[in-house]
């Protein structure tokens, strides 16, 4: 299923991403991803960045978000499933080559729906 990226818009979401379904990461970047609640009609993935201030200043933060946009658009639509993403990364992402950043979100986009998986499964 082909799920198109759009913003988070509600701040419910991002409460509800404190406690995420499944995390995920590798090397400098970290995803939380939600499910989509049962028999909603969400068929696209939401997303949102998180690069805190210790990584740097204005233009470096926003460097990295927009290098993690990239790179979240550059992976098959059938990595990203519907449901909440928040993304980060360290300060390490600024300098990473590109194809390892999109290597790097790749992995932890799948780790996170892994972990939610196996939730799942658990019945938790």
């Amino acid at each position: 299923m082909t799920a198109p990226l759009g913003p988070i818009r509600h701040r419910q979401t991002f409460s509800q991403l404190r406690r995420p379904n499944g995390r995920g990461a590798s090397g400098p970047v970290d995803v939380r991803y939600l499910r989509p609640p049962p028999g909603g009609d969400q068929d696209r993935a939401t997303v949102a960045f998180n690069v805190g201030r210790r990584v740097g200043g204005a233009v470096t933060r926003n460097r990295i978000r927009r290098r993690l946009r990239a790179a979240l658009s550059a992976l098959p639509p059938s990595e990203i499933r519907p449901g909440a993403y928040l993304v980060g990364a360290g300060l390490d992402a600024a300098s990473l080559p590109y194809s390892t950043l999109v290597g790097c979100v790749g992995d932890a986009v799948a780790g996170a729906v892994a972990v939610a998986d196996a939730r799942t499964a658990r019945g938790r």
